[in-house]
């Protein structure tokens, strides 16, 4: 893995390539105090900086659930019964408003973090909001996918739009003016795909479509979060796992603070504090969390299609069998393998695919490209620190979106979204 200080320079001389005609946020007018990429990832912004939001008992909100392919009810096993329905959240103001779809981010279920706080904000600015998960989420997988393969993004983005056209169908006395969308980074690049379907079938005419910290090459961006599981920690060794590290600082942390109260201002409090993760270990928590998510993804996918790969086939798992050895099996699948085993199979049977390369071509935005820069409906917000992008990354954003990229200097992968100055922008363009 590059260090650190190799990192910040490649992306760090990305900002100077090509177009100008972007947005550049400068790092002294911006005023976001975390420089460092894995911290602010982590970390988020600090509390004070946050804008105000409505209390979940202010919003007028509920959970729902719509039946996409009744076919599973009789397919699935037993132990996703609770998924046989797509749930979704619906936030409504009283009387006409706009309505944003947002769509999470890899592995999310809608009531993650990310879709709370950006539901909050909408909802606080007067919007409908209907918040989903991710096609990569096993519930969307188990309810919503047809395929249960989730990867190849023209898919994805088909299932998410068939899903949404049933979430609008439930609610006919919603009064709408008009629809609008965004996502956050993999749901970025679904809401990219989503929206050029809707160019053709026309079920919502957006007015308005916002990408946050997208995905330009889904596999750079895949292999970039896959790496840093393979950081080298300082204090790790036969004895001593990873967890087992960070669950010591944790725990540390907390007897000094004198309570234990886990939330998100916690964690940027924490990386103050003098157990403050090393950017090694940061990294190496980063990347945990994607091989997790991906492990999700590989199990589900194979489990759902009776591949045998994860779970032998015919083997009879009911509610009380443990899937724990088969998790851990799937831990050992990263991404790479998922697609080699998996995504590329189905791929090329079901589309007469041929190369990675050509894969990998039709699932970024490079598909879109002809799209994207001809359409005025759909902008960026990025970071020129974002862990996810790669050589050539920013220079195709700033050709492909002009002055609708707006570029921050600082903020990690998302660890920016619930700064002010990020939340006023939003609002700012989807209020036009």
């Amino acid at each position: 893995m590059p260090s650190l200080a190799r990192l910040a320079a490649l992306l760090g001389g990305l900002v100077f390539c090509a177009s100008s005609m972007a947005t550049d946020i400068d790092v002294e007018s911006y005023g976001f105090p975390l420089a460092n990429p894995f911290e602010a990832t982590i970390a988020t912004t600090p509390p004070e900086l946050r804008p105000a939001l409505p209390k979940d008992g202010d919003i007028n909100q509920r959970d729902y659930a719509v039946r996409i392919r009744p076919d599973r009810e009789f397919e699935l096993l037993a132990n996703f019964w609770p998924v046989t329905k797509l749930q979704y959240r619906l936030a409504q103001q009283k009387g006409r408003a706009p309505l944003i779809f947002i769509i999470a981010g890899t592995g999310a279920h809608y009531a993650t973090g990310t879709n709370e706080y950006l539901k909050k904000l909408f909802y606080g600015a007067g919007f409908h909001v209907v918040q989903l998960s991710s096609p990569t989420s096993y519930d969307f997988m188990a309810a919503a996918s047809r395929f249960a393969t989730p990867g190849y993004s023209p898919d994805d983005a088909d299932d998410l739009y068939r899903a949404m056209q049933a979430v609008r169908a439930q609610h006919p006395h919603l009064e709408v003016s008009d629809f609008m969308l965004t996502g956050y980074s993999l749901g970025a690049l679904h809401a990219a795909f989503v929206s050029q379907i809707d160019e053709t079938r026309r079920a919502f005419d957006f007015k308005r479509v916002l990408l946050l910290n997208p995905p330009v090459n889904l596999y750079t961006s895949i292999s970039n979060l896959d790496k840093l599981v393979q950081t080298r920690v300082q204090g790790i060794d036969n004895s001593t796992n990873f967890y087992d590290l960070v669950l010591g600082k944790l725990t540390r942390y907390f007897h000094d603070k004198g309570y234990l109260d886990i939330n998100e201002a916690m964690l940027y409090d924490f990386q103050q504090s003098t157990e403050k993760l090393s950017d090694e270990q940061m990294a190496m928590l980063i990347g945990t969390s994607f091989r997790f998510s991906a492990a999700d993804i590989v199990f589900t996918s194979d489990l759902l299609n009776r591949r045998g790969l994860i779970t032998p086939r015919g083997y009879r798992i009911t509610e009380g069998t443990s899937l724990t050895p088969f998790f851990q099996l799937a831990l050992r699948c990263d991404f790479d393998c998922y697609i080699a085993e998996q995504l590329m199979p189905m791929w090329r049977a079901r589309y007469d695919g041929g190369s990675l390369n050509q894969l990998i071509d039709q699932t970024s935005l490079y598909a879109l490209e002809n799209y994207l820069q001809n359409t005025d409906k759909v902008a960026v917000m990025h970071n020129a620190d974002d862990l996810i992008l790669g050589p050539g990354d920013i220079g195709f954003l700033r050709r492909t979106f002009g002055e609708r990229l707006t570029l921050y200097p600082r903020g990690g992968h998302c660890g920016n979204l619930n700064y002010r100055v990020n939340s006023d922008a939003m609002l700012e363009f989807f209020r036009g």
